[in-house]
C-alpha cells in the first residue's frame, strides 16, 4: 500500500442507518479505536461480528493478518471515535477491493441515537419508552389529558421530551428522577430551566446533598403526583442507592435501577465500602416492596443490556410474574442473594464519580462536557451471570 488518502470517495452510513441494519440483518464491523477504548465500550449484539484493530497500525495500509480476518463477501463498516480515522481506513480497504463504508461521527454519533416506543397499556395515558442503544439508558414519557411527566430524563435529549409531549397534545408538568444517577447526566434541571416543568427528586435522594441552582420538589414513600387523569405513586425501594425510588402508574412500575428485565441492581456505586449492607437493603426492597405487587405489573426499568430481549412492541419491559419465574436472584434467600450480588460485579460506569457530582449539583459541566462524561456502557446492574434460568 502507498498510504494514499482516498477519503473523498468513501461511502458513509449514519448511526441511525447502521442501527437499522443491526436490527434487520447481520453486520460486520471493523472498530479501529484503541484496544482500551474497544474493551470498555463497543457495539455488540447477536447480529454483529466485530474485529478491533487500532487505526495507528493501519496508517500505511492494511496488514495481511487483518486482511485474513475480513470477509470478502460482506459489507464492512469501519468505525472510530469521531468518524475521521474510520474514513481513511475505509478508503484503504476500498482500494483492496472490499465492499466498505464508515460510520458517520463514529461512536460519538452512535451515542446520539435515541429511539421512541410506546408501551401497550390499559391506563388512561400514553406511556412512551426512550431507548439509548449506546448505553442502554431508558427514560419515559407519561401523557394524560393534556399533561405529561418525564421519568429519568437524559440531559442530552431534553428537547425530544418537550417536542414529543407537544405532539401528543400535552405540556410537561413534572420531570422526575428515580435516584441520583451514576451513568448519565440527568435532564431534570435542564427541563426545569428551559420550560415550566417542576423538577422532582425522591426525598432520600435529595438528602445525599443535592445543591440545585433552582427550586425543586421532593416526594416520599406513599406520595402521589397527579398527571392528567392518572397518578404517579411513589414507592421507596432503596438498595442500588439510599434514595432509589420506584414510580407506579396503574399497572406500570418504573423501577429505575432497582430491577431490570434481565438483572438486578448493583449496590456499590453510592458507597463501595457498604456494598454488602446495601445488598441486604436491596433484598428487602425487592421482597417486601416490589415482588409483593401483582404478577401482571409491568416492570419498566431505567436500563437494558445486550442480554435483554425487547417485547413485540419494541419496549424493554416485562411482567413481574415472568421475572419471578426466570430470574434466579428473585428466588434466593437473603444470604445467597447478598453473596451473589457482591461477587463478580462488573466495572463501575466510566466517570461515575464526576457524573454523580454533576447530578448532585456539585459540578456544572457544559453540554459538551456532560455528553463526553457519559460516553460508554452504564454498568449499573449486577453481573448477569447466573441471574436467569
Amino acid at each position: 500500500m502507498n498510504g494514499s488518502d482516498p477519503r473523498t470517495a468513501v461511502a458513509s452510513v449514519s448511526p441511525e442507518e447502521l442501527k437499522g441494519r443491526i436490527d434487520d440483518e447481520d453486520v460486520f464491523l471493523l472498530d479501529v479505536r484503541s484496544e482500551g477504548d474497544f474493551g470498555e465500550w463497543r457495539i455488540e449484539g447477536e447480529t454483529v461480528d466485530v474485529v478491533n484493530y487500532p487505526y495507528f497500525q493501519l496508517l500505511d495500509g492494511i496488514p495481511e493478518d487483518l486482511l485474513d480476518e475480513l470477509p470478502k463477501d460482506r459489507r464492512i463498516t469501519v468505525l472510530c471515535a469521531k468518524g475521521g480515522s474510520s474514513e481513511m481506513i475505509a478508503g484503504h480497504l476500498e482500494e483492496e477491493g472490499y465492499d466498505v463504508d464508515h460510520l458517520e461521527r463514529g461512536m460519538n454519533g452512535w451515542a446520539r441515537i435515541y429511539e421512541y416506543a410506546e408501551l401497550d397499556v390499559e391506563e388512561n395515558a400514553t406511556i412512551a419508552q426512550y431507548q439509548r442503544p449506546s448505553s442502554g439508558c431508558l427514560a419515559y414519557l407519561v401523557v394524560s389529558d393534556g399533561e405529561a411527566a418525564v421519568i429519568d430524563p437524559l440531559r442530552a435529549f431534553t428537547e425530544e421530551y418537550v417536542q414529543d409531549a407537544r405532539t401528543l397534545g400535552a405540556d410537561i408538568a413534572y420531570a422526575l428522577d428515580t435516584h441520583v444517577h451514576a451513568d448519565h447526566v440527568s435532564g431534570v434541571r435542564t427541563l426545569a430551566a428551559e420550560t415550566n416543568v417542576t423538577p422532582v427528586l425522591p426525598e432520600p435522594a435529595a438528602a445525599r446533598g443535592v445543591e440545585y441552582d433552582l427550586p425543586y420538589e421532593t416526594v416520599a414513600d406513599g406520595d402521589a403526583l397527579a398527571v392528567g387523569d392518572v397518578e404517579i405513586e411513589v414507592i421507596h425501594a432503596p438498595g442500588h442507592t439510599t434514595g432509589m425510588t420506584a414510580y407506579k402508574v396503574g399497572d406500570v412500575l418504573f423501577t429505575g435501577d432497582g430491577l431490570f428485565t434481565e438483572s438486578v441492581a448493583r449496590p456499590d456505586l453510592e458507597d463501595p465500602e457498604k456494598a454488602r449492607d446495601a445488598a441486604r437493603t436491596l433484598y428487602e426492597s425487592l421482597t417486601e416492596r416490589i415482588l409483593t405487587l401483582p404478577d401482571e405489573t409491568v416492570v419498566a426499568p431505567a436500563h437494558f443490556s445486550d442480554a435483554a430481549i425487547p417485547q413485540e412492541n419494541g419496549t424493554y419491559t416485562a411482567e413481574l410474574g415472568d421475572l419471578k419465574e426466570r430470574m434466579d436472584a428473585l428466588s434466593m434467600d437473603e444470604e445467597s442473594f447478598v453473596d451473589f450480588i457482591v461477587s463478580g460485579m462488573p466495572p463501575r460506569p466510566a466517570n461515575y464519580e464526576a457524573i454523580i457530582a454533576a447530578n448532585l449539583g456539585h459540578e456544572t459541566p457544559d453540554d459538551e462536557e456532560a455528553f463526553a462524561l457519559e460516553l460508554g456502557p452504564n454498568n449499573c446492574a449486577a453481573s448477569e451471570e447466573a441471574l436467569t434460568n
